[in-house]
């Protein structure tokens, strides 16, 4: 059995994770921190934002970062579902079927711009996703522990795409919202342009968190202390998504949970082994931004989901 260890040595490694990121990604401290944290909390984590803001990039890095396989799966609109589950192929020497497993079965695998596939294909993940195994032709494969889908979209182009279901969003810990960077950000990009690409830099880079390490981090994280003002607190939150006058879809359970483990997580990547308010108050939107919809009309005056979380957190008592 792995020891449990201290959120203090955790908290050292992180920050040295967060140091090789910087040396190849300017500026997304916040994508960062949470890419970081639902990968302690074992969740899934969908990635969006406009082309060229390194999305793909991030993703590739977190995998590199810890030593486990990695795969990566172009989604295109003519992607069949056994191109990521895997498929049966007939053995003509032994008259019998052979499976023959899909890129599915890594530890990370990234599923490249997700909303470019048919429904039928992006359904490939549901089972993956919720319950760890495939079936395929009647028989059910495991698959490797840990695992973790990170999916990224394009929120601008709709030609060509097709939209995530509620029931498939619901799947995803988390929706990080990759910005595009600041003047400054910029700049410093271009500095960093001539010394090589991003790409060769992550190619280069080593392993810091191995599969037994990152299982000890999420047994940390399990064993966070959540007070009962704190699990009110979230309770209260995702109850006010159901009483929103902006709400057409509220949160469900899932997001309760999904708000207390990203919470635990935030505060053993911070080196407590308790969760503050703080910690709810900064995983709130990235939690729920994907699984809340908003009425039409409040689409037509300019509200997103993380303007109702924002107004949710202003009128929501604070546990002190």
């Amino acid at each position: 059995m792995t020891e449990r260890p201290h959120v203090t040595a955790i908290q050292a490694k992180v920050d040295s994770i967060r140091n090789v990121i910087s040396n190849i990604i300017v500026g997304q401290p916040a994508a960062i921190d949470m890419f970081l944290a639902a990968l302690v909390s074992n969740g899934h984590i969908l990635v969006e934002g406009p082309p060229g803001v390194a999305k793909t990039l991030l993703a590739r890095l977190m995998a590199k970062l810890v030593d486990v396989p990695f795969t990566r799966i172009q989604f295109t609109p003519d992607l069949m579902p056994a191109d990521i589950t895997g498929t049966s192929v007939f053995d003509p020497r032994t008259l019998e079927f052979t499976y023959r497993k899909g890129p599915v079965f890594a530890s990370v695998v990234l599923a490249d711009e997700i909303n470019r596939a048919p429904a039928k294909t992006q359904a490939a993940l549901f089972e993956a996703m919720e319950e760890r195994q495939v079936t395929v032709d009647g028989s059910t494969y495991g698959l490797p522990d840990p695992f973790m889908v990170v999916a990224t979209q394009n929120p601008i182009e709709q030609e060509g795409t097709y939209r995530l279901p509620e029931a498939q969003l619901d799947r995803f810990l988390i929706k990080i919202l990759v910005p595009y960077p600041t003047v400054t950000e910029e700049a410093d990009i271009l500095r960093r342009h001539g010394a090589g690409s991003a790409v060769d830099a992550v190619s280069q880079i080593q392993s810091i968190i191995s599969a037994g390490e990152l299982a000890a981090w999420r047994e940390a994280v399990r064993t966070v202390i959540v007070e009962d003002s704190i699990i009110n607190y979230i309770a209260t939150i995702v109850h006010a998504t159901r009483t929103s006058s902006a709400l057409y879809i509220p949160a469900s359970p899932r997001a309760s949970l999904g708000i207390l483990t990203m919470a635990k997580a935030m505060a053993v990547l911070q080196g407590r082994d308790f969760v503050v308010p703080d910690d709810v108050q900064s995983v709130a939107a990235p939690v729920l931004r994907h699984r809340i919809q908003l009425l039409p009309e409040r689409e037509m005056e300019g509200y997103v989901p993380d303007s109702v979380v924002r107004d949710i957190l202003k009128t929501v008592e604070v546990p002190r």
